[in-house]
């Protein structure tokens, strides 16, 4: 899946091999994780695939059916795993993510703390940034739910990157093992107040910790706790707005109206002008093409609130 240092496990190789995890993207909307394995092969709308004519291609190939129908095969990054992984709970997407990743400014070889792993969204990526000399430790109280994604960490060669552990850390804490050693900690619990005391004995001093909650109430009792052993306590909301682009044409004697002036992007071209035509209507007459701009009507919704906070140096 990473692109790190060929002599490590985790670095994905530029070619396709028996094996391999890949994402067989149809369209944007219409993506799969299947493992490669000779002598099998893929059957959608588009035809049948053989995963053998897979093998020795380089990720990013567009290979074609047996009839001339084609789909693009391409490397699992955590941006496309997010995409189309198995939802056991509720998951974070590319827009919380980069935020996480920046606010607990997360580099290669940190060591981080995460409760609950759930679908493994955010742990992938988080193993991507602390890559190649970091380490993720990831729990969950569910012990089903963390065999899965240990599981989906090995598909996807991250095993040595993360540690998936079953512990309920609202009721138990974190293992003082990792006391004081911590460079960062995330906390997606339906209760994070009860592990924020534990969160603190963890981090290294100056150490961030990131809690995620969907419901303000909960935010707010966050906070509370907080107040205790850390500073520069901040909330955001993160919402994904997407804008639709178009070219248009329009018909004028004037140029355009004063909504279309407003509009970057504009290019006007001269119509033919008959011989007919005065030179006061070859002047007015125009063909304007517009490149419009307008946000979607459609808009992504709320998914939780991220509050971030620094551990007090003592």
């Amino acid at each position: 899946m990473l692109s790190i240092d060929p002599s490590k496990k985790n670095s994905f190789q530029r070619f396709i091999s028996d094996g391999d995890l890949v994402i067989v993207y149809e369209r944007h909307d219409n993506m799969k994780a299947v493992k490669v394995k000779k002598g099998s092969e893929l059957q959608n709308r588009f035809g049948v695939f053989k995963h053998s004519d897979w093998i020795g291609k380089p990720f990013g190939s567009k290979l074609l059916s047996s009839k001339g129908g084609f789909v693009y095969i391409l490397a699992p990054t955590p941006e496309l795993w997010t995409l189309v992984l198995s939802h056991r709970t509720q998951i974070l997407y590319i827009a919380d993510i980069s935020f996480v990743i920046s606010y607990l400014e997360i580099v290669p070889g940190c060591v981080i703390l995460e409760s609950g792993t759930g679908s493994g969204s955010l742990t992938t990526s988080l193993a991507r940034a602390v890559a190649p000399s970091g380490h993720v430790h990831t729990f969950d109280f569910h012990e089903q739910r963390a065999g899965l994604a240990r599981d989906d960490f090995e598909r996807n060669g991250l095993s040595n990157l993360v540690t998936v552990a079953v512990r309920d850390i609202q009721g138990e804490g974190f293992p003082d093992e990792f006391q004081g050693i911590i460079d960062s900690v995330f906390l997606d619990l339906p209760q994070p107040w009860l592990a924020i005391p534990s969160a603190a004995r963890m981090l290294k001093q100056d150490g961030v910790l990131c809690s995620f909650s969907p419901c303000i109430e909960q935010v707010q009792r966050s906070c509370e706790a907080l107040r205790s052993n850390f500073t520069d306590i901040r909330t955001f909301e993160v919402l994904l707005r997407t804008y639709e682009i178009q070219e248009g044409r329009i018909q004028s004697s004037d140029g355009g109206d004063e909504s279309y002036r407003r509009i970057t992007h504009t290019r006007r071209k001269r119509q033919c002008i008959s011989s007919e035509d005065t030179g006061e209507n070859a002047d007015k007459a125009t063909s304007t093409t517009t490149v419009m701009v307008r946000p979607c009507q459609e808009a992504r919704g709320h998914t939780g609130y991220l509050t971030f906070a620094r551990l007090n140096c003592q």
